[in-house]
């Protein structure tokens, strides 16, 4: 079973921030595969559904981001699973609006759900889904990440988040090798030449 978490802030006003960008993704999926996220479980909106045959359980933990890991060990701890089998979608400000990186481990960054979750569950190898929010604003970071989004941030997203939610689900039928070939995608330049351009 793959234990599938978007990470973000519960609640109307943190809806369509840049900070809720694991929540959007997973919605995404979701409605994809048909799984209602809709049962409160382990501080968490869950839903558990199919994707290629394998079974899977959706996670939005509602516990605001600094205190996402609760959620996160609590259904590791309920249904025995490795950590391995443990994917999490979040926003990422060290990467460039519309990027998205999927990698199997690592550390937290700056990224406080992602701290949370290594310090509940003290490994950092599972595989992990970055969506680049990234932006020279950094001496108001807490404004930028709980902030809209902007218009022409807009279609970059919105492109960025069905690749975050085809990378989660490539993990679960292919594996995390297959999904980093195919997913680890950087933003579309507006003007290309032809050895750079993106096919």
């Amino acid at each position: 079973m793959y234990i599938i978490v978007g990470l973000g802030n519960p609640g109307k006003k943190y809806e369509n921030t840049r900070h809720n960008m694991g929540f959007l993704a997973v919605d995404l999926l979701a409605e994809k595969y048909g799984i209602k996220v809709n049962k409160l479980r382990f501080k968490a909106l869950t839903g558990e559904g199919r994707i290629a045959g394998q079974k899977v359980l959706i996670m939005k933990p509602q516990t605001y981001m600094n205190l996402s890991g609760e959620s996160v060990r609590q259904a590791l701890e309920y249904y025995k699973e490795d950590s391995q089998n443990l994917i999490v979608i979040y926003d990422d400000i060290d990467i460039p609006t519309g990027s998205v990186r999927i990698r199997k481990k690592g550390s937290a960054g700056t990224h406080n759900g992602m701290r949370s979750i290594l310090y509940q569950i003290q490994t950092e190898d599972f595989p992990r889904i970055r969506v680049g929010i990234g932006s020279g604003k950094k001496e108001n970071l807490i404004d930028y990440v709980t902030g809209g989004v902007s218009s022409s941030e807009k279609t970059l997203l919105e492109e960025s988040l069905i690749k975050a939610a085809e990378g989660a689900a490539c993990i679960v039928e292919k594996g995390i090798d297959k999904a980093m070939n195919e997913y680890n995608v950087r933003p579309k330049k507006e003007k290309v030449t032809e050895e750079g351009k993106d096919d």
